[in-house]
C-alpha cells in the first residue's frame, strides 16, 4: 500500500500563509462590538478590508479610522501595521527569540526570505537589530509629534495620536486618526507645519530604505563606496525619486502659498506615494500629469526588505540599467561598477509585467463594474497594489466585488508576486531540457 508523507511548507509558502493567518485573525477581531464606537458587530466585508489595508500597509480604508473604530479597535489595528511593517516571520521570529528557544535551519531560511538578506548567516543578529531599531525609531517619532499633538487633542489622546502616527508612517502605512477633525482628511491641516511634515518624512523613508540598508550605515557609517551595491543603488535611487519629483511638484502643481508652505507640499507629495498614504494635498485636485507621476512613484514603491511596497526601487533601477546596456551595446547591465546577473533582469522585468498587469485589470474591471472613469479606478488599484494609501475617495463608495478586487490587490502587493508565484510552484520539477533556440525581433 503506497503510503502519503505530508510535505513541509517551504519559506514562501509560510510567508503567504502566515500574511493570510494574520489578516483573517485580525478581521474577526474588528468584527466584535467592542472593536467599533457604536457597539454593534462590524461587517465582516469591512473587517477584512481594515485588517487586510492594516496588515498589508496600504491605507486604503472603506470607513474613517478616527470616528468608526473604538480605542479597542484602533489598537488592533495599530497591532495589525506593526506586524504587517515589521512581516509576519519577524514578529514570530523576535517572540521566539524573546522566549530563549532555539531558531531551527527552517526558521532561519524563512526569515532571510522575508527580510531579503543576501546570506543566512547572522540572520538572528539582523532580527535583533531590526526589533531594536524598529522600537527605537517609532519611539522617537512619537516623543517629536508629541508636543503639536498634545497641544491640539491634550495630552492622553495626543500622545496616542503621536505614538499612533509615527508607528503609521516608519510602516509605511498612512492610516491615519485625523477624521476626528475632517473624515478622511489625512494630515491636510498640517500642510504648513514644518514639525509634522519632517517628522512623517523622515520615518517615511527610513522605514523604506530597508533595513539591510540601515545596517550598511551603522556598520560603514558615511564611507558610501564601502557600502554593498544594493545599498548604494537604493540610496541613489531613493535620491533620485523624491528630488525630481518634488521639483515638478513645486513649479508644476503648487504655485500658490508662501515658499515655505510650496516646498512643504512639493516634498511631501513626492515622498508619500512611495508606499507611505499620507498626504497634505487633495491628489484628485492635481492635474492629470501630477496623478499619472503619483501612479508611477505609487507603483515603484519603497525597497527590498523594508516596510514599503510597490516594485522597488531595485527593480526599477535594474530595468534602466538592463535598458542602458541594450542602448550602449554591451553585454551585461551595470550598477557601480558590479554586474547584473542575467536571471536578476528577467526577475525585474517579471515583477514590473506581474504589477502592470495587476493594476491595469483591477482598473478596468472597477471601472466597468461603478461606472467610474478610468484615471480614478488606476489610480485606486495603483495604491492598492503598491501598498500606498493614497484615494481620490472613492473607497468608501464601492461595491462589495470591487472590494474583494481591491482586497486581493493589497494582499498580492505585500506578499510580492514572486513569492506567491514560488509559493504555488513548489514541488514543480526544474526543467534542465532546453528547446531549439531561433530568434524573435522585438522593437
Amino acid at each position: 500500500m503506497k503510503s502519503f508523507t505530508k510535505k513541509p511548507l517551504n519559506s514562501f509558502q509560510i510567508i503567504v500563509l502566515g500574511f493570510a493567518g494574520v489578516i483573517l485573525a485580525g478581521a474577526l477581531l474588528l468584527m466584535l462590538p467592542i472593536a467599533s464606537k457604536s457597539g454593534q458587530a462590524t461587517p465582516f466585508l469591512n473587517a477584512l478590508f481594515t485588517s487586510t489595508t492594516s496588515v498589508c500597509v496600504t491605507g486604503l480604508i472603506v470607513v474613517d479610522t478616527g470616528t468608526y473604530w473604538s480605542a479597542f479597535g484602533q489598537a488592533v489595528i495599530l497591532m495589525l501595521i506593526q506586524i504587517g511593517g515589521m512581516g509576519v516571520v519577524t514578529v514570530a521570529a523576535a517572540v521566539t527569540i524573546v522566549s530563549g528557544r532555539k531558531i531551527g535551519l527552517m526558521q532561519r531560511s524563512t526569515m532571510q526570505e522575508a527580510v531579503a538578506a543576501p546570506k543566512m548567516s547572522g540572520i538572528v543578529r539582523l532580527t535583533g537589530f531590526i526589533i531594536r531599531s524598529t522600537i527605537l525609531i517609532e519611539l522617537s517619532g512619537a516623543v517629536l509629534l508629541a508636543p503639536v499633538f498634545c497641544k491640539d487633542f491634550g495630552p492622553v489622546r495626543g500622545l496616542w495620536m503621536a505614538l499612533f502616527h509615527s508607528i503609521s508612517a516608519f510602516c509605511n502605512a498612512g492610516i491615519d486618526l485625523m477624521g476626528i477633525r475632517v473624515p478622511f482628511s489625512s494630515l491636510t491641516s498640517y500642510a504648513a507645519d514644518p514639525l509634522i511634515n519632517l517628522v512623517i518624512m523622515v520615518l517615511i523613508v527610513t522605514g523604506g530604505i530597508g533595513f539591510l540598508t540601515w545596517e550598511d550605515i551603522r556598520s560603514n557609517q558615511l564611507h558610501f563606496s564601502r557600502y554593498r551595491m544594493q545599498s548604494k543603488v537604493i540610496l541613489t535611487t531613493t535620491a533620485i525619486l523624491i528630488l525630481f519629483p518634488a521639483i515638478y511638484f513645486y513649479f508644476g502643481e503648487f504655485r500658490q502659498g508662501s515658499l515655505g508652505t510650496r516646498i512643504l507640499l512639493s516634498l511631501f507629495q513626492s515622498v508619500t506615494p512611495r508606499t507611505a498614504g499620507f498626504n497634505t494635498a487633495d491628489f484628485s485636485k492635481l492635474s492629470e500629469s501630477g496623478q499619472m507621476l503619483t501612479i508611477i512613484l505609487m507603483l515603484i514603491g519603497g525597497s527590498p526588505g523594508s516596510t514599503a511596497g510597490g516594485i522597488k526601487t531595485t527593480t526599477m533601477a535594474v530595468l534602466v540599467a538592463a535598458a542602458i546596456s541594450v542602448f550602449q551595446r554591451n553585454e551585461n547591465p551595470e550598477l557601480f561598477r558590479r554586474r547584473i546577473a542575467q536571471e536578476t533582469v528577467a526577475d525585474a522585468a517579471a515583477i514590473l509585467m506581474m504589477y502592470l498587469s495587476l493594476c491595469l485589470t483591477g482598473a478596468l474591471l472597477i471601472s466597468r463594474l461603478e461606472q467610474l472613469p478610468m484615471m480614478a479606478c488606476l489610480f485606486e488599484t495603483a495604491s492598492a497594489v503598491g501598498t500606498v494609501g493614497l484615494s481620490f475617495g472613492i473607497t468608501p463608495g464601492l461595491g462589495t466585488a470591487s472590494r474583494i478586487i481591491l482586497i486581493i490587490l493589497m494582499y498580492l502587493g505585500r506578499v510580492g508576486g514572486l513569492t506567491l508565484i514560488y509559493a504555488a510552484l513548489s514541488g514543480h520539477r526544474i526543467r534542465f531540457g532546453k528547446y531549439p533556440l531561433e530568434k524573435i525581433t522585438v522593437g
